[in-house]
């Protein structure tokens, strides 16, 4: 809590000196907290690329893509059905009740309901893109 509250005494120094300096430090700081919310929460079953081990499908490029499709990845039928795209509305319900968004999928329930670190690992999951995209077809 103490580098917290350090961290946003930084950014709000930041925003009465340069409102674009402070975006773009307030940006660089959630991601790097949500990579730390991502390690603990996510990181157990997902790697953030195909490089990595994971017991679930890799999460880069994850904003933007459909769901289900990883290739070589044995999805649950409901969740390769489902037609989702992974916009942070969606990548939102599925991090707070997986299974009431996409009943039947094999991913255990998680629950993220605070939005605050929603919205920290979404903007870590928004910062893991990769140039090769490979492993994905859509």
């Amino acid at each position: 809590m103490k580098h917290l509250a350090r961290t946003f005494s930084i950014v709000c120094l930041a925003v009465v000196a340069s409102p674009a300096a402070a975006d773009s430090t307030f940006e660089k700081i959630k991601v790097e907290a949500g990579e730390k919310l991502y390690n603990s929460e996510c990181r157990k079953c997902h790697a953030p690329d195909a490089t990595g081990p994971s017991y679930g499908p890799p999460l880069e490029n994850i904003v933007g893509r459909g769901a289900g499709v990883i290739q070589d990845y044995d999805y649950s039928t409901s969740l390769e059905a489902s037609g989702i795209v992974w916009t942070p509305a969606a990548l939102r319900a599925w991090m707070e009740d997986n299974d009431g968004f996409i009943p039947g999928t094999k991913m255990r329930h998680v629950g993220i309901e605070d939005r605050t670190v929603q919205d920290f690992i979404l903007a870590y999951l928004g910062s893991i893109t990769t140039r090769d995209n490979a492993t994905i077809s859509e």
